[in-house]
């Protein structure tokens, strides 16, 4: 987060940086601590304001899947899958709750 900054104005400008997207941030979906290494990762829903993405400088490479075929072994960050199970999980019940987990070291 910058200086100034709310965690849904980080996520919009991280989201911009990392995959060249402009997003509509709604809801706190998912907090992570990651404890064993200082960090503790926020996730929200929300959705791109126009159909626009791509790899950012930080960022090998974006894409959008279905749920069916998200690469699950290829993701990067544990509590990326972490959080998209959740929603996944939350989507089948129709409706969308606020999750926090704590991920240990692997």
């Amino acid at each position: 987060m910058e200086n100034g900054e709310t965690t849904a104005e980080a996520a919009a400008r991280e989201t911009l940086e990392e995959a060249c997207a402009e997003v509509v941030v709604n809801d706190l979906f998912t907090m992570v601590n990651v404890a064993h290494i200082n960090q503790v990762h926020l996730f929200y829903r929300g959705h791109l304001r126009e159909p626009a993405f791509g790899a950012g400088e930080e960022s090998l490479e974006t894409a959008l899947f279905a749920e069916d075929d998200i690469p699950w072994d290829d993701l990067a960050f544990r509590s990326v899958t972490l959080c998209l199970r959740h929603y996944f999980e939350d989507r089948a019940k129709g409706s969308f709750t606020l999750h926090t987990a704590d991920l240990p070291p692997l």
